[in-house]
């Protein structure tokens, strides 16, 4: 067979593919007789009550002299560390806005960085195809610099995305520039297994975020620049569990909900979106409407859910930082409209693992704390 007929097979195999996904598309919208904010108002809910002094900015974290790019919280809540491409790991105590630790990396352009469950150590990847593992305990060198106690190689692409697995300090998961997730054992160094790649059912351009299922952690979700997110097994790596599609753009950031029933999305098409896990369904869409004169809409970069599950924290290419209700898809709180906000985009965020406290990070090189007030309770 001449590589011509193999191309026009190809073609015709590809149309036939999406033909049948619009089909399907269609059918599965047939069953979708309402989303989340039809039946809630339905119901009778109304949003919450948010005013701007019931979550306020209590910290402000400054010390990084580039672009934060990353954060992440220990599970006892009070630590946080974070990355910058100012070629640096910072590890702040977030109860005092002391720095603990200042980690500086072999590669300036970091892109994610973790804790590790204990506390004891953290992860970091960029543009070096790498992830380094540091133990905070280690002795530091005649420089002031603590060693690299690990160092996990073997992808092809930047590592966009790390995140240990929820009950073991040992397993890690990374997403990459090169289409994969890489399930690694940190003791050893050892790549575990592959997820994507030369498997079909694999994404098909680079992978921007990872999250696990807390409840499962087994289970944990992918999204990438092919406008998908992809739910996968560790147990059965050689092909994606779901597909998700909806998105009209790169997929930046995923996270599961609470329950670990559900996942939200956050996307370069400005949405933020709730998908349901076992059925596949899009379960609602968080669209703020926009001026028709403003061409650029603001892209959505990081994503968390409260603890409840009734609010979604979405951080925006421009700057601002929503507060949406999940509930009935409306937008109770803006903090980049409050004093003391971040004056760059919000590059991540996430909360605190009792979730008493949000922490953001931005491009303006700052962390910002953000505590509910008054007699506001956590939700």
């Amino acid at each position: 067979m001449s590589v011509a007929e193999l191309k026009e097979r190809h073609v015709a195999a590809t149309a036939t593919v999406n033909a049948l996904r619009e089909r399907l598309k269609q059918k599965r919208q047939l069953l979708l007789d309402t989303d989340v904010e039809g039946y809630a108002r339905s119901q009778g809910r109304a949003p919450i009550s948010f005013n701007p002094t019931d979550l306020v900015c209590c910290r402000t974290l400054q010390g990084h002299t580039g672009k934060v790019y990353s954060l992440d919280w220990t599970s006892e809540r009070n630590r946080i560390v974070s990355a910058s491409q100012d070629g640096r790991l910072i590890v702040w105590n977030a109860l005092t806005s002391q720095k603990t630790h200042a980690i500086k990396l072999q590669c300036a352009w970091v892109m994610t960085c973790a804790f590790a469950p204990n506390g004891q150590s953290v992860a970091c990847g960029g543009l070096d195809n790498a992830c380094s593992i540091f133990n905070l305990n280690s002795q530091v060198d005649r420089d002031g610099n603590i060693p690299i106690s690990r160092i996990l190689t073997g992808h092809k692409g930047y590592v966009s995305s790390c995140q240990y697995m929820p009950d073991q300090e040992t397993r890690l998961i990374t997403g990459s520039g090169d289409h994969t997730c890489f399930l690694w054992d940190v003791s050893t160094g050892q790549r575990v297994s592959v997820f994507g790649g030369e498997f079909p059912s694999g994404h098909t351009s680079d992978v921007y975020s990872v999250s696990i299922n807390s409840s499962n952690s087994n289970m944990f979700v992918s999204g990438s620049c092919d406008a998908t997110a992809r739910l996968w097994d560790i147990r059965i790596f050689s092909r994606a569990v779901r597909t998700y599609h909806g998105h009209q753009g790169d997929v930046n950031t995923v996270k599961f909900f609470p329950d670990g029933q559900r996942f939200g999305t956050g996307s370069d098409d400005g949405t933020c979106r709730l998908f349901d896990m076992r059925t596949g369904h899009q379960l609602q869409v968080y669209r703020q409407e926009h001026d028709n004169n403003d061409i650029d809409t603001p892209t959505v970069t990081s994503i968390a859910f409260s603890i409840s599950g009734r609010l979604l924290f979405a951080g925006y290419s421009n700057g601002d930082c929503y507060v949406w209700d999940t509930l009935v898809s409306k937008v109770v709180l803006n903090l980049g409209t409050l004093q003391n906000s971040h004056e760059g985009r919000i590059s991540c965020l996430g909360l605190s693992a009792d979730g008493s406290a949000l922490c953001t990070g931005s491009w303006d090189k700052n962390l910002k704390i953000w505590a509910f007030g008054g007699h506001r309770r956590v939700i």
